[in-house]
């Protein structure tokens, strides 16, 4: 994942995504390496149920973000090394995200509630329109679950409302703001019961993202080891 400070949103992996978001009277946030000027709309609320299908655009990316700075430096799941923070934030009935890193490689085991779908960026980006142009030309990336391939979506600029909370490592304050995002995106129907094993591969530029998930989902209806916070 990456941001980009605007003049006037960091790297992170989810699978691997990049930051970029910040706007006049908004936090901006930090490990800024693309000028952005976010403005448009684009709500990051409510949770759909898994049966409904696959989230816009708008409101996959929308809910991510806000989902990836809502939880605070040291234990959040942008900074998971080991899979142990994996259920920070998971208050999005409907989806579990995943996410990557600041470009750092990571090898994580994480529980996966049954029925829900899996949403995750192979490499991403909060900028403005011209940043998220200049990002997307050289963006490629792979996905492969159980050793299958993974269909990803190019989601060029596309506007977005993202809420913050104070002390992410993504952001430079707490809030709500809007600008735009960008990246490539895979959303999957919910795992059956058992181990699986995801391996996510993106980069842009220079940067580049790096992360193996062990997942393990239990049967329908089973408790896991954890709950959302």
């Amino acid at each position: 994942m990456r941001i980009g400070r605007p003049v006037a949103p960091a790297a992170l992996l989810l699978g691997a995504a990049l930051l970029a978001a910040g706007c006049a009277g908004t936090p901006a946030p930090k490990h800024a390496d693309a000028k952005s000027t976010p403005n448009g709309g684009a709500t990051a609320t409510a949770a759909p149920d898994a049966a409904a299908g696959p989230l816009t655009p708008s409101d996959l990316q929308g809910r991510w973000w806000t989902w990836a700075s809502s939880s605070p430096s040291g234990s959040n799941p942008v900074e998971d090394r080991d899979g142990s923070m994996c259920a920070q934030g998971q208050k999005d009935g409907g989806v579990w995200f995943l996410a990557g890193t600041f470009g750092e490689r990571a090898k994580r085991t994480c529980a996966v509630p049954a029925n829900r779908r899996l949403a995750f960026p192979l490499v991403n980006l909060m900028s403005d329109q011209a940043g998220c142009s200049e990002f997307m030309a050289p963006a490629k990336g792979t996905a492969t679950l159980d050793g299958k391939p993974l269909r990803a979506e190019r989601y060029d600029a596309t506007p977005v409302r993202v809420t913050a909370e104070e002390g992410n490592p993504l952001t430079d304050g707490g809030g709500t703001f809007r600008t735009h995002a960008c990246g490539l995106w895979v959303q999957t129907e919910p795992l059956k019961p058992g181990n699986h094993t995801l391996e996510i591969r993106g980069s842009s530029g220079r940067f580049a993202v790096s992360v193996d998930y062990t997942l393990k989902v239990p049967a329908a209806g089973a408790a896991t080891n954890h709950d959302a916070v």
